[in-house]
């Protein structure tokens, strides 16, 4: 699933993958598909401004999806759009010898292929349940990744390419992002909820990726 790095890494950048990587929230295109797309934004949005327990409130959101077909996941795979942006800053980090990974509250099924066209170096997610036939159970699989589970993705990454915290950067745009946004070297808010803005070192209030370069002092 993952690659190998050819050459040391100088740097890591660890994203956030829902309305950070993509334009997207991946839950809400399939709970368009379930009939629960209103009740599942909303417990998103106060998920993401802090308000609600991120496992609890992943797994009443996911309970909604309960009985969706496998075929959702191509349907759904078809309108994720990645941020502007995205491809010329991961070119970007990639040319300067840095590594690129992302941690997601959303879902393998649906990260894996976007992750592995892209050629990002780790990426992890939550699974989702499934039935023999295939369809979904309405639970999640295995431990959740939550804002401890991301920080603990990112000390990892750092761990295996041989990085200290300080050359580490984290970039989100919910309450799940401050703990991996804490420990970082730098944390930057993309347009991000107002506590992510508040506690971020520095702050892209665009909504195009390729402004994180020259924060980077990847481009001038």
């Amino acid at each position: 699933m993952n690659q190998t790095p050819e050459s040391p890494a100088r740097f890591l950048v660890v994203l956030d993958v829902d309305s950070t990587l993509i334009k997207n929230e991946a839950i809400e295109l399939l709970a368009a598909r379930a009939g629960s797309l209103e009740h599942v934004a909303a417990v998103t949005e106060r998920a993401m401004r802090g308000e609600l327990d991120f496992a609890q409130s992943l797994r009443e959101r996911v309970a909604t999806l309960g009985g969706l077909d496998a075929g959702a996941f191509d349907a759904v795979r078809s309108q994720i759009e990645l941020s502007d942006g995205a491809r010329e800053m991961i070119a970007g980090v990639r040319a300067a010898g840095g590594r690129i990974a992302v941690v997601s509250g959303g879902f393998h099924e649906l990260l894996d292929p976007l992750a592995e066209s892209l050629g990002l170096d780790r990426w992890r997610a939550n699974r989702l349940g499934r039935a023999a036939d295939g369809s979904l159970t309405g639970s999640v699989e295995g431990p959740i990744i939550d804002a401890e589970a991301k920080a603990v993705a990112l000390r990892e990454w750092a761990a295996e390419f041989s990085l200290p915290l300080e050359r580490t950067v984290a970039v989100g745009d919910g309450a799940n992002d401050l703990k991996m946004m804490e420990i970082a070297g730098l944390s930057v808010a993309f347009d991000a909820k107002p506590a992510v803005r508040e506690r971020a070192k520095l702050v892209i209030g665009s909504r195009n990726l390729a402004d994180l370069l020259p924060l980077l002092g990847l481009r001038g």
